[in-house]
């Protein structure tokens, strides 16, 4: 089907084109539904399997792009933003010409996660990014050979962002894992339970790599210039010219709140969006998989997918029969997360000068004075700026425990011709 052909309305709309997504629309294929698969991305596969000239995608990704791009139900709408929800079964969406609203019956939330970043002392500074926005900009182009990186923080990620920028030609400094070496070599151990992810691990193996060690740091002028980290009580200091952090992933509930759907708390103690065996959430016609449900790796998100899918056009006996599969990588999810589980201790790297919010300039100092969210917006303006708290928000609830701001539409940078075109009344049952 022409992906220019947008329809106004579709049987089963899909929102995120990563592994669950893609996984969602293949198994609902054969239903003969008229599906629409949609992603802000210039092309299917999520974050996880990102494209751009620097990009090498694994094998399993272009399989499942190409079966998605035979599949002549399947209207694949990418570089397409989710701006707001329009009453129960309606998304506002926008693209690079145009706004219009997406009329569905039924709705599978693929809207993945977005990575921890924890407030540092000079994390500001530019050539400081998360870890999988380093990824994100190497395979978008970004030159970095020669340069020396470092990358610290928690989880698997930091070695696949340290194995890219090393193909891209840098010089991986140093890869500092929070954990503790008896933590990571316990999650290790159990790795013959899931021999993919053992192979993977092998792969990524880098000799730079340091458990139990914590990033205290970033230093320079006018660009980081160096990183100060901390391992065994002493502090250390490593010339670089890039600094990547990333503390694991939060995952991006914001359109399943939007439309009412209810969360719980995932894994790793963040909140995801709460769904029953099938992938239902509270919200009837909406279904959710992958990473907006909780971090657990592609595998479980492909599972999840393609239960979500069959469920969501009344294959449940089908969809039952892919419950083992993903009770496999609940598992493995279990084991990431219990062995890569935040060190309190991380709570004290913001000073009293370190900007907590950077889109308001709101330090460390002005918010350990405020009681929560409402009362940190009326003294400062945290979590009003361009990233509406997307930010802040993950990292204040880690540092303060305060419970993230509601979502609230628009949710993307909007053109003023969609909202004209598009008045508030349309989306008068939601905040």
């Amino acid at each position: 089907m022409n992906a220019n052909a947008k329809l106004s309305s579709t049987d089963l709309l899909i929102v995120g084109a990563g592994p669950a997504g893609l996984a969602a629309a293949l198994a609902a294929a054969p239903s003969g539904a008229h599906i629409t698969l949609l992603d802000d991305n210039i092309a299917p596969g999520g974050q996880i399997w990102r494209d751009g000239p620097n990009a090498s995608l694994p094998a399993q990704a272009v399989r499942l792009r190409e079966a998605v791009a035979r599949c002549a139900n399947v209207q694949v709408l990418c570089g397409t933003r989710v701006i707001s929800a329009m009453g129960t079964q309606a998304l506002l969406l926008e693209d690079a010409e145009r706004g219009w609203t997406q009329h569905f019956d039924t709705l599978i939330l693929c809207t993945g996660g977005r990575e921890l970043l924890l407030p540092f002392p000079g994390w500001t500074l530019p050539g400081v990014t998360g870890a999988g926005g380093l990824q994100a900009l190497i395979k978008a182009g970004l030159p970095v050979r020669g340069e020396r990186i470092v990358i610290a923080g928690s989880g698997p990620l930091l070695l696949a962002a340290a194995a890219t920028a090393r193909k891209a030609g840098a010089r991986v400094m140093r890869v500092a894992e929070q954990a503790s070496l008896g933590s990571v070599a316990a999650f290790a151990a159990q790795l013959a339970r899931w021999p993919s992810k053992a192979l993977q691990a092998f792969t990524l193996a880098s000799p730079s790599y340091r458990a139990g060690t914590q990033l205290v740091a970033a230093l320079g002028g006018q660009q980081v210039e160096s990183v100060q980290l901390r391992q065994a009580g002493r502090t250390s200091s490593i010339a670089c010219e890039r600094v990547a952090s990333g503390f694991g992933l939060v995952p991006n509930t914001q359109l399943g709140q939007l439309l009412g759907c209810a969360l719980a708390t995932a894994h790793n103690g963040t909140q995801a969006l709460e769904v029953d065996a099938l992938q239902a959430t509270t919200v009837p016609g909406v279904y959710a998989a992958g990473e907006c449900t909780g971090f657990g790796g592609a595998e479980r998100a492909l599972a999840q997918g393609r239960i979500a899918g069959l469920a969501a056009v009344n294959e449940t006996r089908a969809a039952q029969a892919i419950w083992p599969e993903r009770a496999h990588w609940d598992a493995f999810a279990a084991q990431l997360n219990r062995h890569f589980a935040l060190d309190p201790a991380l709570r004290n790297m913001p000073q009293a000068d370190t900007l907590v919010c950077r889109c308001e300039d709101v330090t460390h100092a002005s918010l350990t004075q405020c009681s929560g969210w409402t009362d940190a917006k009326l003294q400062s303006r945290c979590g009003m700026g361009a990233c509406q708290g997307r930010v802040c928000g993950a990292a204040a609830q880690f540092l303060y425990g305060w419970t993230p701001p509601l979502p609230r539409p628009p949710l993307s940078p909007v053109r003023i011709s969609t909202l004209l075109g598009h008045p508030p009344e349309a989306a008068k049952d939601h905040p």
